[in-house]
């Protein structure tokens, strides 16, 4: 009776201390969005957009003095025009440029060429059989048009949550802190303390991809138009959404790049071509990535490829985009960031 005593004791001991409670909350909050997986695109562009919008409202606010509601709304009526107008104008000439891209590669990899290094590159690529992935990528491609209602609907709804977000977001707040007083308050601490760091470091990559993407888009966009690059829209999109995935994004536009500016001007296109990239891809290192991200959001460039590689094998595209941010999210968590920052720190004083 005292054993089964001292044990129960033992357990209550151990399920009182903070950091017990901190790994019990955070499994439970694991396995609350794993039930919520197939909500995991609504969850994930809500939270981007409420705080890609909540950071340039914070912007516009430092230089207007005006109701914060009311640039609220024309952000978001703004971002609902741009979307409209997209669809209704870019994308119709969005699939007929993918369709004449997709035949262009294919042209490029069954002509023969007078250079015998082409000829040797397009013999490697037919052995592989290039044109197999092709017609997969085709495929792909029109999946994704058709199931375009789908994006568009999921998209649509995570705007008007992050809309009601933002709008009401010193009210909701104000609810949300009621659980701080509450019979589950350790409950609402552990979660404060996890959305803290979660804003802190998973936003902060995200917000940082993003204008990285945009940087990388405008610059590539401009040095394609000069140099009369064809598909010019679907190419720039491209761009984008590759801008999105840390370091291998630029390795994998530089493939079909490459190929276009060959077919366009010959070597000495894609010897343009290469020196575009080098040179944003080392205005985004230098540049960009100090002025945006801090030390402790560094990785390893081996460690990131791990984590694209594994987080596209589980969780898709979505594992390309926010596989950095979760790792840079769970390394915080740890405590590893701060000791790598203080120990880089340490290391710069001396």
């Amino acid at each position: 009776m005292n054993s089964e005593g001292g044990l129960l004791d033992s357990l209550i001991q151990i399920l009182s201390k903070k950091s017990t409670r901190r790994i019990l909350v955070f499994l439970a909050v694991v396995f609350v969005l794993y039930l919520l997986r197939s909500m995991m695109d609504i969850i994930l562009l809500t939270f981007i957009f409420s705080f890609l919008i909540t950071r340039l409202e914070n912007f516009i606010l430092k230089r207007i003095s005006i109701y914060r509601q009311i640039i609220v709304l024309i952000l978001y009526a703004l971002i609902a025009l741009g979307l409209a107008f997209v669809v209704v104008k870019y994308i119709p000439i969005l699939t007929e440029q993918i369709s004449q891209l997709v035949k262009f590669i294919n042209t490029f990899f069954t002509q023969d060429s007078n250079n015998d290094f082409v000829n040797y590159v397009i013999t490697m690529a037919n052995e592989v059989d290039v044109m197999k992935y092709t017609e997969q990528g085709v495929q792909i491609i029109v999946t994704y048009l058709t199931n375009i209602s789908v994006v568009a609907f999921n998209v649509f709804i995570a705007l008007i949550l992050s809309l009601f977000f933002s709008l009401g977001r010193d009210q909701l707040i104000t609810f949300t802190n009621q659980f701080a007083t509450s019979k589950i308050s350790f409950v609402y601490e552990e979660i404060k303390y996890f959305g803290t760091k979660f804003v802190a470091t998973f936003g902060k990559v995200i917000e940082a991809q993003f204008l990285i993407a945009v940087v990388n888009c405008v610059l590539t966009t401009i040095a394609l138009w000069i140099m009369g690059f064809p598909q010019l829209l679907t190419l720039s999109i491209m761009v984008f959404l590759l801008g999105l995935i840390p370091v291998a994004g630029v390795i994998i536009s530089m493939i079909p790049l490459t190929i276009i500016a060959y077919s366009v001007g010959g070597f000495q296109y894609v010897f343009y071509i290469l020196l575009v990239v080098l040179v944003i891809h080392a205005l985004e290192s230098y540049v960009l990535n100090p002025k945006l991200m801090s030390a402790k959001t560094d990785l390893p460039v081996f460690y990131t490829f791990v984590i694209l590689i594994f987080g596209e094998h589980f969780f898709g595209v979505w594992g390309l985009i926010v596989g950095i941010p979760v790792v840079m999210f769970f390394l915080d968590v740890l405590g590893v960031t701060d000791q790598a920052e203080h120990l880089l720190e340490k290391k710069q004083k001396t």
